[in-house]
């Protein structure tokens, strides 16, 4: 059980209308629908550092350090904000929601980097890629090798693709704009300290194949961990953390010697997002789904797609605490 609201991205922050609210919880905002003229590159800002941050302790009700991620570093949020312009390619997005670049480290300092497809709705609500019911088995996945912080993680596509429609997305990935931006992502983000490289998915294996300067470090192809083929997700799954564990040297608050997957994935198999992944004041149970796959209905994400509006609307659900 939960709360829900649905909301748009109609303005930079999400505000629900007076009297928006109905008895079922839900708060509703709308958002005009996109045209077919293109749109100026997006700037992003540039965030301060900030050191330090003290958060309200749920518990006590009084103030506690917390970890969080404060943002690129400024060479690379100019990167970000150079992204090239999906317009044209709009209608095989989820595009008016706009792109989701990152997860993890991007100071070069990285020993495993992870490639994904596209960003989905909770990653969108994080503004971080991979936080999800995906992201949070690839999660799990690093913890199986004692990665607790020493990885990044990216998207081949920096919009979310509507699923539907990814093989009429395939060319994109090669458009010279698209490649030239992607790699040079690449080269901003890793470092000596690489040790290997892991491609969930068709659409990460392709990126990675295109990627002419990769380090001459071991890759990994496996299936995208929202993988309809459970088994084989399972067994490429197992046998990539057997050898990586040889390859990618833990963090020092990590256990490369915890269980390795079995012959289904499991509940114990996934793990939350680390709050220092996370944007700063985030609910803390963003990037654990836990109580959304232990309910009934089961749903594996806290954010969703309705049916009624594919397009325009997110639903967040939230647990209800206490």
């Amino acid at each position: 059980m939960g709360v829900t609201a649905a909301i748009s991205p109609s303005s930079p922050t999400y505000t629900a209308p007076p009297g928006s609210t109905c008895p079922s919880g839900r708060i509703v905002t709308t958002v005009p629908r996109s045209t077919n003229i293109a749109r100026p590159p997006v700037e992003f800002p540039v965030p301060p550092l900030i050191f330090e941050p003290k958060v309200m302790d749920r518990r006590g009700g009084g103030m506690a350090m917390a970890d969080f991620d404060a943002g690129p570093p400024v060479t690379v949020a100019r990167h970000f904000a150079k992204v090239p312009s999906y317009a044209d390619f709009q209608e095989l997005f989820w595009y008016d929601w706009g792109p989701v670049f990152y997860r993890g480290r991007l100071n070069r300092t990285a020993r495993l980097l992870a490639i994904a497809s596209d960003p989905g709705p909770t990653e969108r609500v994080a503004g971080r890629t991979l936080v999800g019911d995906a992201g949070q088995r690839v999660q799990g996945f690093l913890t199986k090798l004692g990665l607790t912080r020493s990885y990044t993680l990216v998207n081949a596509y920096a919009y979310a693709l509507r699923p539907s429609r990814a093989q009429k997305a395939a060319p994109l990935l090669a458009r010279p704009d698209q490649l030239t931006w992607r790699n040079t992502l690449l080269e901003l983000i890793t470092g000596p300290q690489l040790q290997a490289i892991v491609a969930f998915g068709v659409q990460a294996r392709a990126a990675l194949q295109m990627w002419d300067g990769r380090p001459d470090v071991p890759v990994f192809e496996v299936p995208h961990p929202s993988s309809r083929n459970p088994s084989a997700l399972v067994d490429s799954w197992r046998q990539a953390v057997t050898d990586l564990r040889a390859i990618v040297t833990p963090d020092p608050d990590g256990d490369n010697a915890v269980s390795n997957y079995g012959p289904k994935f499991l509940e114990s198999d996934y793990a939350s997002i680390p709050a220092r992944d996370l944007p700063f004041g985030v609910p803390p149970w963003l990037g654990n789904d836990a109580w959304g796959r232990q309910d009934k209905p089961r749903h594996n994400n806290s954010v969703e797609r309705p049916s009624t509006d594919l397009l325009n609307t997110l639903v967040w659900r939230a647990p209800k605490l206490g």
